[in-house]
């Protein structure tokens, strides 16, 4: 283990050009505060505090950070919360994505220019945990971390619902002229009836649990409900550990190796999880220098059944899975297929916590067994061809198997905002056996938005069609299901080949074989591509300097000087 001196509140000196002077107006301002020289002796242990009104899924966050700081108390530091941006899926234009990179430089910058000796990163909705996580590997501070935690569940007439996937499942109904004007807003009121993040295996819920198998969270820390004591007791370990971290000096980069990441995979395949979380990992995994790409995730996908019966991909919630044993649990059963020779930042190797806990009991349905999976390997199959000569994703667990292997004619729209404007027409006649292409929503083109799950048109889904292929350089929620490829690269605003689709044209999607691709001469697609315009460059601020530099969606959408 790194051995450690803790600088405590005199780290990072601001630059008067006299140290002494900047210490001695350090313990002047600290002294309005009410801090005195025991205090300032201890080590600082820095809080990423993420509360926001605009955050709904943080709603809780104040009590959580109060029992870290409590945590922080205990074990002899002092703790220090500070605020960074924070980024709701909901109320944020036009995508989350567009800002992960910008809330990872930001906290990455205020936790190198500010006195902290380790820090804690609290988090939750879906890009806030790899932000700081991204930031955590960069700014090389030791660093834990601790998550919101998901809603409980609610319920209506008689039905157990939850957030995000049955917002969706509801709002498929109401399309298709099953649910009233009446019920869908009783739904509404149903959905979320807690603070905390969505209690499906989203994003937020995906991410957590990887934190977790990484080895940057506490052992159980995942899958705790927002509003119970488990989640605050995960609050105050967590500033205990976040104490003792300091002294010891054990940082994100001594962590994360090649096997903590394989072993996040092969958690992300086993949960049926987020396709988001590729992308996150992949941008994690840059930022620590370990090498990672999109045919690890294939190769994982091929060994790894999916074992964890939530939504979307199976029937259950995230509290079912805490009651299951959580992420530790899991790890259990899937522990032959780990490298448990990987670190953790408990400073035991993943083994030796494994060796401790129990293997799930029988009287539980949520966590299956490897050798009574809950379905086959491949929950996730990366496929590349003509239209994705850099790969695209599709998680093949939420699909309808008869459209994995599909050939069938485009209907092409320009943006998601073509999509809402169109979709409905009858003059386009879409048919069942339509193969929707979006393009122009990849990270140069729009921040990446979670526009790839396409709606069914109206006429459609009121005769009964539920599944479509649809094809995108975007992103969908982990909550989303359905026939769809996504993360196409490189998007069609920097010449990809889903700049040249057009109408009627014939698309083979073939999952078995891993292709995706465009029935057309490539003499012809070529023609095509030359005639594309290059992207508009926004005129200023974070978007004019995302757009230079972010990377395409098979390195993570990172920028490409982090």
């Amino acid at each position: 283990m790194p051995s450690h001196r803790s600088k405590g509140i005199y780290t990072g000196l601001t630059a008067y050009g006299d140290p002494a002077f900047s210490r001695y107006l350090r313990r002047a301002f600290l002294a309005a505060a009410g801090y005195d020289g025991d205090d300032l002796a201890r080590p600082i242990v820095g809080i990423v505090d993420t509360s926001s009104d605009y955050n709904l899924c943080h709603r809780a966050m104040p009590e959580l950070v109060r029992a870290i700081k409590r945590g922080v108390l205990e074990a002899g530091g002092l703790p220090f919360a500070f605020p960074t941006g924070s980024l709701h899926e909901i109320l944020t234009h036009p995508t989350t994505m567009l800002y992960r990179n910008l809330v990872a430089m930001e906290t990455e910058e205020m936790i190198r220019a500010q006195p902290m000796d380790a820090v804690v990163l609290v988090g939750g909705c879906d890009k806030t945990v790899p932000a700081q996580l991204m930031a955590a590997v960069s700014a090389e501070v030791p660093a834990i971390a601790v998550v919101t935690g998901p809603m409980l569940t609610g319920r209506w007439r008689g039905d157990r619902l939850g957030a995000c996937t049955d917002c969706r499942r509801y709002w498929a109904a109401h399309r298709a002229g099953a649910l009233s004007g009446d019920e869908i807003r009783e739904v509404e009121q149903a959905l979320c009836p807690t603070a905390g993040t969505c209690m499906v295996m989203g994003t937020a819920s995906t991410m957590a649990c990887l934190t977790e198998a990484l080895g940057l969270m506490l052992p159980g820390g995942a899958t705790a409900p927002a509003p119970t004591g488990d989640r605050l007791r995960a609050g105050v370990q967590t500033g205990r550990r976040a104490v003792a971290l300091a002294r010891e000096g054990l940082r994100p980069g001594d962590i994360l190796t090649r096997a903590s990441f394989l072993n996040a995979l092969t958690v992300l395949v086993a949960l049926g999880g987020s396709t988001n979380a590729i992308l996150h990992l992949l941008a994690i995994a840059r930022r620590a220098a370990v090498k990672l790409d999109l045919e690890d995730v294939q190769r994982v996908s091929e060994d790894v059944p999916l074992l964890v019966n939530c939504k979307p991909a199976g029937e259950g919630y995230l509290e079912d899975l805490h009651h299951a044993g959580g992420v530790p649990a899991l790890m259990k059963v899937l522990s032959p297929l780990l490298h448990l020779q990987a670190g953790t930042v408990t400073g035991k190797r993943l083994g030796e916590l494994l060796d401790s806990v129990p293997t799930p009991g029988t009287w539980q349905q949520t966590i299956h067994f490897l050798e009574s999976p809950l379905g086959p390997t491949g929950a996730l199959t990366i496929v590349r061809g003509n239209l994705a000569p850099n790969g695209a994703v599709i998680k093949t667990a939420a699909a309808s198997p008869a459209l994995l292997e599909h050939r069938g004619p485009a209907v092409v729209f320009d943006s998601p905002e073509d999509v809402a404007t169109r979709i409905d027409d009858p003059d386009l006649r879409i048919g069942p056996d339509h193969v929707i292409v979006m393009r122009n929503a990849g990270p140069v083109a729009a921040g990446m938005p979670e526009a790839g799950a396409i709606p069914i048109p109206r006429y459609l889904a009121e005769a009964g069609v539920k599944d479509m292929v649809r094809i995108s350089d975007a992103r969908m929620s982990g909550t989303a299901y359905g026939t769809i490829v996504l993360h196409c690269a490189p998007e069609a605003a920097v010449g990809g080949p889903l700049a040249a689709v057009q109408d009627g044209d014939i698309i083979a999607l073939n999952t078995q074989e891993r292709r995706l691709d465009l029935l057309v001469e490539e003499t012809e697609i070529a023609r095509r591509l030359a005639r594309c315009p290059a992207p508009d460059i926004p005129a200023r601020g974070w978007r004019r300097l995302h757009v230079r530099h972010v990377l395409q969606a098979d390195q993570g959408a990172d920028l490409d000087f982090l």
